[in-house]
């Protein structure tokens, strides 16, 4: 799991990092809303854990912003302030929980893995994407209304595409999920899945946007 903490106590900061990825989560560190906003807007993350006084104004309209552009990252507001106001507009704005600080990061975890399990029960438990569907539950893969069989690798790199459909999903993040399984049937390259996942299906399904990523193409498209 990939967090984006934005935090401007760089000791605190430090802290939540170390236990976080003792905790096998992957941390992203920025120190302000600007900052947070060019990180989520540019890169894929799984939650974001969010402070309020930050060093360019308080980070309610960072929430509204990414709100307002339809973007669904969770968000677990970390604070200080003790107010129930400020605790009521974090949430009306957009926040999907409050914690306090000082707080146990046992606790930031708990709440991580709940705003998480609803996040996932948004998603469809089928995703579509022109030719293709992908059944989340029953982990299949149908394309042109016939079956295609992708290996556990092929479907999770496949599956994080289709999440992010009209987004170039960059190449660390795909290579991150990728070598986050523990398997050794299969190889680890990137570029050999991608390859395969095109030779099941066709050639345009992923298209590659050199520099930067992958994102699914439609073949209507130029």
């Amino acid at each position: 799991m990939r967090i984006l903490l934005v935090e401007d106590d760089q000791l605190l900061a430090q802290g939540l990092i170390v236990a976080l990825e003792r905790l096998h989560y992957r941390v992203e560190h920025c120190l302000s809303g600007k900052q947070a906003l060019q990180a989520a807007q540019s890169s894929s993350f799984d939650v974001m854990i969010l402070d309020l006084g930050l060093p360019d104004g308080l980070a309610l309209p960072v929430i509204r912003t990414l709100r307002a552009s339809q973007q669904a990252l969770p968000i677990l507001v970390l604070t200080a302030w003790d107010h129930l106001e400020t605790k009521i507009e974090a949430l009306d704005a957009g926040a999907d929980d409050y914690v306090l600080k000082p707080c146990d990061v046992r606790e930031i975890e708990a709440r991580l893995r709940v705003i998480l399990r609803r996040h996932q029960q948004r998603h469809q438990d089928i995703l579509v994407s022109h030719e293709l569907l992908l059944d989340i539950q029953r982990h299949s893969c149908t394309f042109q209304d016939k079956p295609v069989h992708l290996t556990s690798r092929e479907f999770l790199l496949l599956k994080e595409l289709m999440l992010h459909q009209g987004k170039i999903v960059s190449k660390q993040h795909l290579e991150e999920i990728n070598t986050g399984w523990n398997s050794d049937n299969e190889g680890n390259s990137l570029e050999v899945h991608i390859h395969n996942i095109r030779k099941k299906t066709a050639t345009y399904v992923i298209k590659t946007i050199r520099g930067f990523g992958y994102t699914l193409k439609n073949h209507d498209e130029n």
